[in-house]
């Protein structure tokens, strides 16, 4: 399946599976995020849902509305004025630039002395080198406002652990393979931890819910512990974490 392609399953009653690639990356995620608008404003009040992941849109409609055959017409209207705006590419559909502060530490990242460790590299160089990059969100789950983020700079690129952890804190920023991300609320995990954010990264009652969607760049900034307290971040959340 190449980039200028696209094939639509049915996922439900009322719902169709876009796929646009066998694999994310910056390019495809572009692609998303440009059709996942076009396909909004095309079905209005017919559209109940819509998730975008790594590779496909899953497209939730009100069937009292609407059908599979006039969605999927939608859908392929959507994808083809995608794939002829050159703003479907990432070097000129950049979405939204958003920067992220982090308190990178030992204390805050038990995982990063050991990640620094194996890459052969000091924790200051792990540290800049994370937040050097530019990263694109390409799909939102397995929570609401769990973002995986790509492509991580291979020289940090890090397994997961091989036990996960059974509690990780709200916010912490993590390496798994070549992707990062910050847990938007506390859950089980396998990532490397190396440090904490404070900006809530799912929040109900705020509008929007999440700060990042796919499709957005996110960068990194290093705080200090004391600016980390200033912007809401709590110490105390990390517990018992090793």
């Amino acid at each position: 399946m190449t980039n200028q392609s696209i094939k639509i399953s049915v996922a439900g009653e009322n719902a169709l599976i876009v796929y646009f690639s066998d694999h994310g990356d910056a390019a495809v995620a572009a692609q998303i995020q440009a059709c996942s608008l076009g396909i909004r404003l095309a079905l209005g009040p017919k559209l109940i849902d819509l998730v975008a992941s790594y590779a496909s849109i899953l497209v939730i409609y009100d069937d009292l509305l609407t059908d599979h055959f006039a969605v999927s017409k939608v859908i392929r209207a959507a994808a083809t004025e995608t794939f002829n705006q050159s703003t479907a590419t990432p070097t000129n559909h950049t979405g939204n630039l958003i920067t992220l502060p982090v308190y990178y530490s030992l204390e805050t990242g038990p995982d990063l002395a050991a990640l620094a460790e194996n890459a052969g590299l000091t924790t200051d160089q792990v540290i800049d080198i994370h937040q050097s990059t530019e990263y694109r969100v390409y799909a939102i789950g397995f929570a609401p406002g769990f973002a995986y983020l790509g492509e991580v700079d291979e020289r940090i690129a890090a397994s997961r652990l091989a036990t996960p952890r059974l509690k990780v804190p709200r916010g912490a920023v993590a390496i798994a393979d070549r992707q990062t991300a910050v847990y938007p609320a506390e859950s089980p995990g396998g990532w490397n931890l190396i440090g904490l954010c404070p900006t809530p990264m799912f929040d109900a009652k705020a509008d929007p819910i999440m700060p990042v969607s796919t499709g957005d760049r996110v960068s990194f900034k290093a705080i200090s512990k004391q600016d980390f307290i200033d912007l809401g971040g709590k110490l105390d959340i990390l517990g018992e974490l090793k």
